[in-house]
């Protein structure tokens, strides 16, 4: 299974809090009503109900590489206006589209300045948002410092380093590569709230996505180890509750 297939696991894991970014991003876009979007990346399509809930589109189209994330977003999401269809970042439609739009997905595309090149070829406006991998998305930070700290030998697998471009300057560079001239970027801070270790810890064994992929490749006795390391460092409050803030990074063009 691709460690992106299981659209079910990926909105215990990452989903829920996504969906307080997508809102805080349609908001600041501030498109008209009638427009036709483009949702790259759709993922299980929580980007592409916010957008039908808060921009009145005329239509959205959200494609997605993931068979299984397609599946779960035409289940999910009810609404006439919305299609989806399984193509990656370097199969987009045709268009012309009024808005194209990316949500935590540009980091796992491998070309990304090329895409973003199409999308400015297809969209009269193009805005992405990513996770701040290195600094303000607290609840994989903790992860990942916890197997820094246990397993230097997996420091490739940090994505605080892989995505280095996941920052104001490092989407704005990526954008004037690409072509466009007049860019905006502001960061999205969201709060992240578990009630419980277990509900911070569980979504971590289910294997979608990269930390819980990378998690679920150990042995049982280093996945013990991960887990106590991390329990150590977060700061768990008297009644077992956990309060993070993750932050996240838009640009338009």
């Amino acid at each position: 299974m691709s460690e992106w297939s299981d659209g079910g696991i990926y909105e215990s894991f990452i989903g829920r809090w996504s969906r307080l970014v997508a809102a805080e991003f349609v908001d600041w876009l501030d498109q008209p009503a009638a427009l036709r979007w483009l949702d790259v990346g759709c993922g299980t399509g929580v980007l592409t109900s916010t957008i039908l809930r808060a921009a009145d589109p005329a239509a959205v189209l959200g494609v997605d590489p993931s068979a299984g994330f397609v599946e779960y977003a035409r289940q999910t999401v009810h609404d006439e206006r919305a299609s989806f269809d399984v193509r990656s970042a370097a199969e987009l439609p045709d268009g012309p589209f009024d808005v194209v739009v990316a949500g935590l997905v540009l980091n796992f595309i491998p070309e990304r300045v090329e895409a973003l090149r199409r999308m400015r070829e297809i969209g009269s406006t193009v805005a992405v948002y990513v996770w701040d991998y290195a600094e303000g998305m607290q609840l994989l930070r903790y992860f990942f410092d916890t197997m820094l700290a246990l397993r230097p030998q997996d420091a490739q697998h940090d994505e605080g380093a892989r995505f280095g471009f996941c920052s104001a300057e490092g989407l704005e560079a990526l954008f004037h590569e690409a072509g466009y001239g007049d860019v905006r970027t502001r960061e999205i801070v969201v709060p992240t709230v578990f009630t419980s270790f277990d509900d911070y810890w569980k979504p971590f064994l289910g294997g979608t996505g990269v930390a819980p992929a990378y998690l679920r490749g150990l042995d049982p006795a280093d996945q013990d180890a991960m887990r106590e390391g991390v329990r150590e460092r977060l700061p768990i409050e008297a009644d077992g509750s956990i309060r993070l803030t993750a932050r996240a990074w838009a640009a338009i063009g």
